[in-house]
């Protein structure tokens, strides 16, 4: 079918079924290659909406005020030693991790998709990582915790060492040219999706998270508690992202999804799980009020076990059903079955714009 446009002595000829043909041969990977990122018309509907929810939720660090953190941080009546020990891992940790994130989405997935909707998110996932990164920054300059104090961390605690090698290894062996024709190949991508997508994001970040925001939650440090929770809403954005993302892939590339693959996914989230639960000892090398070491570990095969439910595997608990939350009071701030309602009700959700409204103070 062609559409015809004659304006004065020019005429315009309008293929529709070239036009029809370029959007079925959209895929994530392996598609029709162009240079001219033509979102229209969309294959990936989904893609575009997350976009839109992301770009709406945008916020920037210094808008979070920090004065209470600084005092408190400062008082030996506030916080204990295990309290800033736990903040020094959080900064020490995710100053690095965040950017570990977006250059596997930059340099990695984005690279290797073709359809230019999946495109766009993925670089708004990136701008994120990047505000995540920037947020971390205001917190240690903030408190003026020794910025080398913080690389020191990331280079010499063994389990932080361990959990970075777990997923720069999946990132660095796919910085070469592959064949997206390639089902071997394929399936080292839809690996490293699983592994940033839902055993990275999805589930070893959320130890941490859990418990900054316990902190959080009897009063302490509201502006790092703050920024952890809008973090923590971009982050369901991005492990959705990935999930989606995995999905449309063994769907488009159904051979990939043999029972071995899927056993393998399986003993990596167990792999992950098993680094997360040693990190968590280090965060927690004695008990402190509201934080119990083995609740925050059982937490972590909770999360496992919802991730792997979330992309069509078993949990791994032996049983066969999902590990439940040892810590109900998470479920209010960062369960997984609630995360895409995360601002509801008590934590203003803002839009276009950088005013902020103060949560801090809220009673949680």
């Amino acid at each position: 079918m062609q559409k015809t446009y004659t304006l004065g002595t020019r005429t315009f000829v309008l293929d529709q079924t070239k036009a029809e043909a370029a959007l079925a041969a959209k895929r994530v990977v392996g598609g029709r290659e162009t240079m001219t990122f033509n979102l229209m018309p969309l294959r990936y509907g989904w893609a575009y909406d997350l976009y839109r929810t992301m770009k709406a939720n945008h916020w920037e660090p210094e808008d979070v005020q920090m004065a209470k953190d600084i005092e408190q941080w400062r008082s030996d009546v506030v916080l204990s030693d295990i309290d800033r020990w736990i903040v020094r891992m959080g900064v020490g940790y995710f100053s690095a991790a965040e950017g570990i994130v977006g250059d596997n989405v930059i340099h990695v997935v984005r690279e290797l998709v073709t359809a230019s909707e999946l495109k766009m998110v993925l670089g708004r996932h990136a701008h994120e990582e990047n505000i995540h990164a920037d947020s971390l920054l205001y917190m240690i300059s903030s408190l003026g915790i020794d910025p080398h104090e913080c690389e020191a961390m990331f280079e010499d605690i063994p389990t932080i060492v361990a959990k970075n090698a777990f997923v720069t290894d999946a990132s660095w062996g796919l910085r070469r040219d592959l064949d997206m024709q390639d089902p071997e190949e394929i399936a080292l991508l839809a690996r490293n999706i699983f592994i940033f997508g839902q055993c990275m994001e999805g589930t070893q970040f959320y130890g941490l998270f859990g418990m900054i925001l316990s902190l959080y939650r009897q009063g302490k440090l509201p502006g790092i508690g703050t920024m952890f929770r809008y973090t923590l809403r971009d982050e369901s954005n991005h492990i959705e992202l990935f999930r989606r993302l995995f999905l449309e892939l063994i769907t488009e590339q159904p051979e990939i999804w043999t029972s071995s693959f899927r056993n393998e996914l399986r003993e990596t989230m167990r792999e992950a799980v098993r680094l997360e639960q040693e990190f968590i000892a280090d965060c927690l090398p004695v008990e402190a009020v509201g934080l119990s070491r083995e609740e925050f570990s059982v937490y972590i095969d909770h999360i496992a076990d919802r991730r792997l439910e979330g992309v069509g595997l078993a949990p791994l608990s032996a049983g066969g059903e999902p590990v439940e939350n040892p810590l109900p009071w998470l479920a209010e701030l960062m369960d997984v079955r609630k995360e895409q309602n995360f601002f509801e009700g008590r934590v203003t959700e803002y839009s276009k714009t950088s005013a902020l409204t103060a949560v801090a103070d809220e009673e949680l």
